[in-house]
């Protein structure tokens, strides 16, 4: 199997503009992402892909691999989709700018998830982390996730999901992180459906898989580390990484 790492880019961003290109202990968040996604060597090769010159040119100038993408998206998928329709892979992984504390253990689990799926019935996987905290799990910024008991994801929402009418009923939630393996197969497909109405109401890529008979399965780390989403949480990745 070939397999890549793809990293959609956009230096506009609604919560926190330009913030792939802010400091984050002396390099920027999405340099400090790409080499982390190289650091894992899973991969047989690892790109940005971007509508920004500046973003390209900060890859390039510092020897990393980056393809600006021809035309606006609406998602990170549908810019992968355009990036890879030619390619020659099997399995590309979509690792969001933001994620700079990218780690190994975590997307070797999402990738053995492809090795234990011979007759190729899994369209993507992705990753979960619990949640404890109730402002976390109220926070519409936080994408929660729900699993069937073989963690088949059922549904993604910004809200809290199961509703907690029953608050000890010993219920866990889950964190998406927005780490995603596709099949080509599958991410093309996402490129050629239309967004449906689940996914314009909540925002959330992935949704349109499931609206349209995907199968995604979840798999359960351990690792939180920081998404950057804002000058907050900018602020707490300074301190992790120092």
């Amino acid at each position: 199997m070939k397999i890549i790492s793809m990293i959609p880019a956009r230096y506009a961003a609604s919560r926190f503009p330009g913030k792939l290109m802010q400091n984050l202990a002396g390099k920027t968040v999405i340099l400090r992402t790409y080499e982390a996604t190289v650091a894992t060597s899973l991969f047989d090769d690892v790109y940005v892909v971007t509508d920004s010159d500046v973003i390209f040119n900060e890859i390039v100038n510092n020897g990393g691999k980056a393809i600006m993408s021809k035309s606006e998206h609406q998602s990170g998928s549908d810019r992968i989709a355009e990036a890879v329709e030619n390619l020659d892979v099997d399995i590309v992984v979509n690792v969001q700018g933001d994620e700079p504390f990218t780690e190994r253990d975590s997307l070797s689990k999402v990738l053995n998830v492809f090795n234990d799926d011979p007759n190729k019935n899994i369209d993507l996987a992705s990753l979960m982390v619990q949640i404890h905290d109730w402002d976390e799990i109220t926070n519409p910024n936080t994408v929660k996730v729900i699993v069937d008991q073989n963690d088949f994801a059922l549904y993604f929402s910004r809200s809290p999901i199961p509703y907690p009418r029953d608050k000890v009923s010993g219920t866990r939630y889950f964190k998406h992180k927005g780490i995603y393996a596709f099949r080509k197969e599958a991410l093309l497909d996402f490129f050629k459906l239309p967004m449906q109405s689940l996914e314009a109401t909540e925002k959330i890529e992935c949704i349109r898989y499931l609206e349209y008979g995907k199968k995604i399965k979840m798999v359960e780390t351990q690792v939180e580390g920081v998404e950057i989403d804002t000058p907050e949480d900018l602020e707490r990745a300074i301190k992790l990484w120092k």
